[in-house]
């Protein structure tokens, strides 16, 4: 079984402020739950999930059920996954998922865990399909990177090496800092990969392979065809189609 860490941490002050004034993102009421119940609920019930610990303030606490532990989050989502991964400091892999993706399912879970193999790569990140995504999700608003292979969306469950993530949080910094460079990104991941990703010719193994290059570990890339692992709620819209479609399932 792998431990799980859920980064719950994000204070509510982005767009979705003006939906709820729930102090944090993970308490936003869907139905008469909060948000991370959802998420830790999924994790309760997959099959190859083990410890659950839930990264974020202490707010959180009287909505966790028995048995999930609670460290304090971060400032940032870097800074927060830090924290929760020397909650974890013992564990070889960590199943980190963000607290805002009220339609995963246990099933989603322990599909992604069984696509991730003998687990030998430092991190296994997912994609969804856009096909997929929009069959499941009609209307739904995503960002999708064109590849050879077809458009992708980010999913939001990762399997990661605990010991890589001072490598991981030294390229996320160094991304951060670069964001309104763009000259200087683009040196940092070569003009040929840019041109070839701007002509829709990379495809997601030559993703996979630079992003090894860049970070200095080795990585995975699962494809899955549920979109529940993809799908989350950072803007009004989503939390609508949230509260409809879980209203719906609860009969």
């Amino acid at each position: 079984m792998v431990a799980c860490l859920v980064l719950a941490g994000s204070p509510n002050k982005g767009p979705l402020a003006v939906a709820s004034d729930a102090p944090y993102e993970a308490l936003i009421p869907i139905g008469e739950r909060p948000m991370v119940a959802y998420v830790v609920d999924a994790l309760q019930a997959a099959e190859g999930a083990g410890n659950i610990v839930v990264a974020g303030p202490r707010e959180l606490a009287p909505v966790l059920p028995p048995g999930v532990e609670l460290t304090p989050g971060g400032d940032t989502l870097i800074e927060t996954l830090g924290r929760g991964l020397k909650a974890l400091a013992c564990e070889e892999r960590v199943l980190v998922v963000t607290g805002d993706v009220p339609f995963l399912t246990g099933a989603a879970v322990d599909a992604f865990l069984a696509a991730c193999g003998d687990r030998a790569a430092d991190i296994y990140y997912t994609v969804v399909r856009r096909e997929d995504v929009e069959e499941r999700f009609p209307g739904v608003k995503r960002t999708y990177v064109r590849l050879r292979d077809g458009r992708f969306t980010g999913g939001n469950l990762v399997l990661l090496n605990p010991a890589v993530y001072g490598l991981i949080r030294q390229k996320a910094e160094e991304m951060a800092r670069l964001r309104k460079q763009p000259l200087r990104l683009a040196f940092l991941l070569g003009p040929s990969f840019i041109l070839r990703y701007l002509a829709g010719t990379v495809s997601l193994a030559d993703a996979e392979r630079k992003v090894t290059a860049l970070a200095g570990i080795t990585g995975r890339v699962v494809v899955s065809r549920l979109p529940e692992v993809a799908v989350d709620v950072d803007k009004p819209g989503d939390l609508e189609m949230a509260r409809a479609l879980l209203a719906k399932a609860a009969g």
